[in-house]
């Protein structure tokens, strides 16, 4: 009970930090400014959620990954439902798109019947939650047999503690250091100044393990690299461009 407790409390914690930051996250990763979402993320989206008819996006954000969603595949699509615990983000959610019915929730306690959707979206959101026993189970059980589950994560291997792009002036040579990828870890990083984001280091098989656990099994796995236009304005990862930002799974309930 006391775990639970403490877990609750980081969650809540969790949010208000979101809540606080939201415009950050939409000035600087949405509406084009973000290279990665432009170039990589929306067209891998796009592509994976084509034939699909009711669509639920779990962490939301503004809206952004719906509305291509929504624009690309309108055609099929009867039932488009984004999900985000940020109120900030829901609000503005409902002022850029249309088509769309946005709600207030948090993805361990999604407020959906079984079943729903045959599509369930997830990006960039997992790293995020503390709770991601629950919230995976939760996906499972909204998502219909033989539906789909884009999960996208920042790589969990970029996401390491400890981890980077390292020049060595002694050795003269420059490598990618990994921190203590095994151990799972959660901390509040300063992405910006006075901008706090809360992350959590999971190695890929507590993700894969706990997915197949809950019935929902890889059918596609991408880890490209860095797209052009990130490449470009980030000079200072130049060297480290074969290493992947992004981990994408496309994944079937069976």
């Amino acid at each position: 009970m006391d775990e639970y407790l403490k877990n609750r409390e980081m969650e809540l914690a969790n949010q208000e930090l979101w809540e606080s930051h939201a415009k950050w996250w939409q000035e600087n990763f949405s509406e084009g400014a973000d290279p990665e979402y432009e170039e990589q993320i929306l067209p891998i989206v796009e592509q994976w959620a084509k034939g699909h008819t009711s669509v639920l996006e779990v962490g939301t954000g503004e809206g952004q990954v719906l509305r291509r969603v929504l624009t690309t595949t309108s055609d099929s699509l009867r039932l488009v439902v984004g999900l985000d615990p940020a109120l900030a983000q829901v609000e503005v959610a409902k002022t850029r798109s249309s088509g769309v019915s946005f709600l207030r929730g948090s993805a361990p306690q999604l407020p959906f019947l079984r079943d729903s959707f045959d599509l369930v979206v997830a990006c960039l959101v997992f790293e995020h939650i503390l709770e991601v026993d629950e919230a995976i189970s939760e996906v499972a059980r909204v998502l219909a047999p033989k539906g789909t589950f884009i999960f996208l994560l920042n790589h969990p291997l970029l996401q390491t503690p400890g981890s980077g792009w390292i020049d060595d002036h002694i050795l003269m040579e420059q490598y990618w250091r990994i921190g203590e990828y095994l151990t799972e870890d959660v901390s509040i990083e300063e992405v910006q100044k006075d901008v706090f984001i809360p992350f959590v280091h999971r190695p890929l098989s507590r993700y894969v393990n706990l997915l197949v656990q809950n019935g929902l099994y890889i059918e596609e796995m991408l880890e490209p690299p860095p797209p052009k236009g990130f490449l470009d304005q980030a000079w200072e990862y130049q060297e480290a461009a074969s290493i992947p930002r992004l981990l994408a799974l496309r994944l079937t309930k069976r």
